[in-house]
């Protein structure tokens, strides 16, 4: 089957075909480390063509088998059961809902058929017409078993089956107590929450919490659980932080214990105190509507500590260019060594739209200039004593100088950004490493998960760099201490190059599980010698010596 796009405003948004990333030498896999393959997406619907009914299976009499569920999008561990949530089709509601995109786009790798599914015909929006019912899963490492409990949520009455068929993803996962929850945005832009009880692995129940249009992340402190939140649709209102306060008889209920001018990100504990780093408002009228880190004054927090977060660092600290900041995020946070480390992430092509909407190009030079300049690799940061006299903040992996637009005069030139990364270039040397997704401390090491989309490139363009499997699948990397440069520990996504990310990290001693991101929805043959889509949870473990 040769290479399908349909729609010539793909190739317009997308910049389909220009070659406009470097990449640095691709990194040697860690043999310290082994994976295992814990538990994969099986193929859950059948392709019969854009706008097409889906027929019987699978199996598939008719069409092909299609994975939905692409990415282990939240995931939490309680002793030997690991509890995740899915998120389906999750690169087709973020290239609708992010970026626009509404032509339907079919190659051999996946399809998103946004206003023409049958999802959307029912009254679904087209942005996120490829959405399908996320899934909660448990797997039991003690006896290697891996259970869907989405039907216990499906069964137990009209109204949480309800709000599971209208969750677009359950996007986070935390435990505390006993219980596990699991957290995702509505098609309606509101929050819904489930919860399960640990012990006996029944289910509790759910919420909708109407305030609230999304959740990325828990955090569980010395046994007191955090939820990092944001209002309305993607969080463009605000965001907050939730401190839970329930029970298992009375499991949903918070109080608000930080706002936030945007949306919450990550959350880690560091020096007695919360931490968190946001996504921007992507159209910031001040400094504090940029992305950026945040810490919380001293635990325990109450209602009274809310308005009482510091920013210490915002990305209008880097980045040159005005449209391109006000679409750069922030994600991975950790602490680590006395310092709290964090990252960048960068919704594929989102800065080029931005760009593109505001000034548009007339010719194809300039259309391909302009394309190359806004794409941006991770920027990795550390600070302490955030917050005091005596912050001290430093690019580990950056640039000295980036590209950024003068209006006036109509071109692009190298702007400094103020500082000297200390340890290498943007991307850890690749700069297709777009998403800072996690960091998670192991064994007395800090570890580092990305997303690197050179396969989705590869996709989208036969001429776009690379065309070298060597590139493709998601980057692990790891810092050893606090003084040494980080490692890679796999490249290619173990194992499965359309493995695009590495989405969610558990830590269990010196083992990692990891929860993967695949959206790679119709490869699902196994007797080719491509690999197959679908989310993926892994184990990391490391070799004995």
């Amino acid at each position: 089957m040769k290479k399908k796009l349909l729609g010539s405003a793909a190739a317009v948004v997308l910049g389909l075909s220009i070659t406009f990333v470097t990449v640095g030498a691709y990194a040697a896999d860690d043999p310290g480390y082994t994976s295992e393959l814990l538990g994969k997406a099986q193929p859950d619907e059948c392709f019969n063509g854009v706008g097409q009914l889906y027929p019987a299976g699978p199996p598939c009499a008719e069409g092909q088998a299609k994975v939905n569920q692409s990415y282990v999008w939240g995931l939490t561990r309680v002793g030997t059961q690991v509890w995740f949530g899915t998120g389906p089709n999750v690169f087709c509601m973020t290239s609708g809902a992010n970026l626009g995109q509404t032509t339907p786009l079919l190659n051999d790798d996946y399809v998103c058929e946004y206003g023409q599914s049958q999802v959307a015909k029912k009254g679904v929006p087209a942005p996120v017409g490829d959405f399908r019912p996320p899934q909660i899963w448990m797997y039991d490492s003690a006896n290697k078993t891996l259970t869907n409990r989405s039907s216990e949520i499906l069964n137990a009455s009209a109204g949480d089956s309800r709000r599971l068929r209208s969750t677009l993803g359950i996007r986070s996962a935390g435990n505390a107590n006993g219980i596990a929850f699991f957290a995702g945005p509505t098609l309606e832009t509101t929050l819904n929450i489930f919860a399960f009880d640990t012990t006996t692995n029944k289910f509790l129940g759910s919420k909708n919490i109407l305030k609230y249009g999304n959740a990325r992340t828990f955090l569980n402190v010395d046994g007191t659980l955090f939820l990092g939140v944001g209002i309305g649709p993607n969080g463009k209102k605000g965001g907050a932080v939730l401190h839970w306060t329930g029970s298992k008889s009375n499991p949903f209920q918070f109080e608000e214990v930080g706002k936030l001018p945007t949306q919450a990100a990550d959350l880690a504990y560091y020096d007695g105190r919360l931490a968190a780093t946001t996504w921007g408002t992507g159209s910031a009228t001040n400094d504090g509507q940029l992305s950026g880190v945040w810490t919380s004054p001293t635990l325990p927090l109450t209602t009274a500590s809310a308005g009482n977060w510091t920013q210490s660092f915002n990305v209008g600290q880097y980045e040159p260019d005005p449209l391109i900041k006000n679409t750069t995020n922030l994600g991975g946070v950790a602490s680590y060594g006395g310092y709290l480390y964090w990252g960048t992430m960068y919704v594929p092509l989102k800065s080029t739209k931005v760009h593109q909407a505001a000034y548009p190009q007339t010719t194809d030079d300039a259309k391909k200039a302009q394309t190359k300049a806004t794409q941006r690799a991770i920027s990795i940061w550390r600070g302490k004593d955030l917050g005091t006299a005596n912050q001290k903040i430093e690019l580990l992996y950056g640039e000295s100088q980036l590209p950024a637009y003068d209006p006036t005069s109509a071109t692009w030139s190298a702007k400094p950004t103020g500082w000297t990364a200390l340890d290498g270039k943007s991307g850890f040397g690749n700069g297709f490493n777009n998403y800072t997704w996690r960091m998670a401390v192991s064994d007395g090491k800090l570890f580092v998960a990305t997303m690197d989309w050179s396969y989705l490139v590869h996709t989208l363009s036969s001429t776009a760099n690379p065309t070298d499997p060597a590139g493709w699948g998601a980057d692990l990397w790891m810092f050893p201490n606090t003084t040494d440069k980080a490692t890679p520990i796999n490249t290619t996504g173990f194992g499965n190059y359309l493995n695009y990310g590495i989405r969610n990290m558990v830590v269990d001693g010196s083992d990692i599980y990891l929860g993967m991101a695949n959206p790679m929805n119709l490869r699902t043959d196994r007797t080719d010698t491509i690999p197959e889509g679908g989310w993926e949870l892994i184990r990391l473990h490391k070799a004995t010596s």
